[in-house]
């Protein structure tokens, strides 16, 4: 069907929020394929054996990197349907998307995402000596985000609630209740759109 409404569902969120395990266990619940922009972006920096903050600092720089990721994830959202998808940008690229966006204090953060880093070797690249260098890594890709989605596509903050349908603070829910949470909400955002 040609004019039939999609069905993707976005999820933006601070890094440690839980975007990936909530993304997944939603397209679960719901029998939808899960993509990650994350993946995407990491298995770039790794081809460039660089860590994910040199990576986002290579960036800043070359506008190639972020031009390949956003077009090749554009064009995906555009082409396919009935998906989930964990992204920083997916709400931008596809507006019309059940927006969701997980949110949770700076230590809990650095704390899940220490322990993913330990056991992700993806994320071989990313380690940290302790939280406090951590925290600092985490904040300066946040504002290295910022800077180029800025500069690339007038986005003032890509963190900001207005951007999204529902917003969840994860350090206050566990992943059981984030995913009814989302569910219940795409279920609402379905029948009012």
């Amino acid at each position: 069907m040609e004019n039939a409404k999609k069905s993707i569902i976005t999820i933006s969120g601070k890094l440690g929020s839980g975007k990936s395990t909530t993304a997944k266990r939603v397209a679960a619940a719901l029998g939808y394929p899960h993509y990650s922009g994350g993946d995407f972006m990491r298995m770039l920096a790794d081809k460039k054996n660089l860590s994910m903050v040199d990576f986002s600092k290579l960036a800043e720089t070359d506008e190639t990197i972020d031009a390949d990721i956003d077009a090749t994830q554009k064009e995906f959202m555009q082409a396919n349907d009935n998906f989930v998808i964990d992204s920083r940008l997916g709400w931008f690229w596809e507006p019309k998307s059940f927006k969701v966006f997980l949110t949770l204090d700076d230590e809990t953060a650095v704390s899940r995402v220490m322990d993913d880093i330990e056991h992700n070797p993806l994320r071989k690249g990313e380690l940290s000596k302790d939280h406090t260098e951590l925290l600092e890594k985490l904040r300066g890709r946040f504002e290295s985000e910022r800077a180029r989605y800025k500069t690339y596509y007038g986005i003032e903050n890509h963190f900001d609630p207005a951007h999204f349908d529902l917003v969840i603070d994860t350090k206050e829910n566990d992943v059981d209740t984030v995913v009814q949470l989302v569910l219940a909400g795409f279920e609402k955002w379905k029948k009012t759109t």
